[in-house]
């Protein structure tokens, strides 16, 4: 199995709307959990996701508030985090994540891609 090239999604602003909530989380032990599942999605194993359709896909995070990691690829190598949330904010942050995948689209993917 591939691995992947994780990174983050930096908006025209240079805002990583990811790593802030990331560095959000307050809980460290959550903060580890999240990493870890990373870790895994970058060694090709996703684990519980889901195709949400424009490119964009959800990682099903099976503890607390149900959170979820949204992202799409690039090149079939590079995993590029766009935004995360819980179910609370769930339709909110699909939408965002499709509008941050269409700029990816529109735009130079190395100018809108943290290393």
């Amino acid at each position: 199995m591939k691995t992947k090239n994780i990174r983050y999604y930096r908006t025209l602003c240079g805002k990583e709307p990811f790593s802030d909530w990331l560095r959000g989380l307050r809980d460290l032990t959550t903060r580890a959990r999240v990493l870890r599942r990373l870790d895994r999605v970058a060694l090709g194993h996703y684990g519980d996701y889901k195709a949400l359709g424009d490119g964009v896909y959800e990682l099903r995070l099976a503890f607390g508030p149900g959170y979820r990691v949204y992202f799409c690829e690039y090149d079939n190598v590079t995993v590029i985090l766009l935004i995360a949330g819980d179910k609370s904010r769930q339709s909110k942050d699909i939408a965002l994540a499709k509008q941050y995948c269409r700029e990816l689209r529109g735009n130079n993917h190395e100018q809108a891609i943290n290393d």
